[in-house]
């Protein structure tokens, strides 16, 4: 969960997002070096009092500063297409659920069980409980099993949407008469906060995003229970 004044991502709950941290760290301290030595050799070149005849025509020179950024782009190209290919797979997904998007709110459909689908709103301010959160929170959560692969299909009824959750390492465009689809696996039980990150209209800020992830037992009684409310 974000909190004000933060600088940083949120705390990792994917694996994906754990890479996607680790590559900011590491593009990070790449361009904290270069900027220090592009730094150092202005400060360099400007206070120094020594000329050197040659400088402007250096075959070394022109060497080095061509090898040197082809070298930097390929340690920062590596693990990129990595991580890229990381969020691209889908492996034996334990569960599918597809989540469109409408003007302005969400509604997601277990593909797995027959009668489960739910229309999920944003909690007015005036109906908010003690604890829960402004405009981030739901009447009908998005719950999930933690440590299962899940299949997202996302696509949109009437204008584009997309559907991202920062803290699982998610965002996919919802596209009318598309189906896009991703997959993460919650690493551990907790609540987790997105919204809608394509501008969609008058109430584009309005239509939050909220994925509880449970352990697997917590799960199976959540959607029996919602079975036998479809049943009656």
């Amino acid at each position: 969960m974000a909190h004000p004044a933060q600088l940083g991502f949120q705390d990792a709950a994917s694996p994906v997002m754990e890479e996607l941290l680790h590559f900011h760290d590491h593009a990070l301290m790449i361009v904290f070096l270069i900027s220090t030595l592009v730094l150092y050799i202005i400060v360099a070149m400007v206070t120094t009092k020594l000329t050197n005849m040659f400088i402007l025509d250096s075959q070394e020179i022109e060497i080095i500063w061509t090898i040197l950024p082809a070298i930097i782009l390929i340690l920062i190209a590596l693990p990129s297409l990595r991580i890229l290919y990381l969020m691209d797979e889908i492996n034996n997904p334990h569960l599918t659920v597809k989540a469109i998007g409408h003007q302005w709110y969400w509604s997601y459909e277990y593909t797995d069980y027959q009668e489960i689908a739910f229309d999920s709103y944003m909690v007015p301010t005036q109906d908010l409980s003690p604890g829960q959160f402004r405009l981030l929170e739901v009447d009908h959560r998005m719950v999930l099993p933690t440590e299962a692969p899940i299949r997202v299909l996302v696509t949109a009824e009437d204008v584009l949407h997309s559907w991202a959750v920062p803290a699982l390492g998610v965002k996919m465009d919802a596209v009318p008469g598309r189906l896009n689809q991703t997959a993460f696996i919650a690493s551990r039980p907790g609540v987790f906060y997105g919204q809608c990150s394509e501008i969609c209209g008058a109430n584009h800020s309005f239509m939050p995003i909220v994925v509880e992830a449970v352990p697997l037992k917590h799960f199976q009684d959540w959607s029996t229970l919602m079975l036998e409310d479809a049943s009656l």
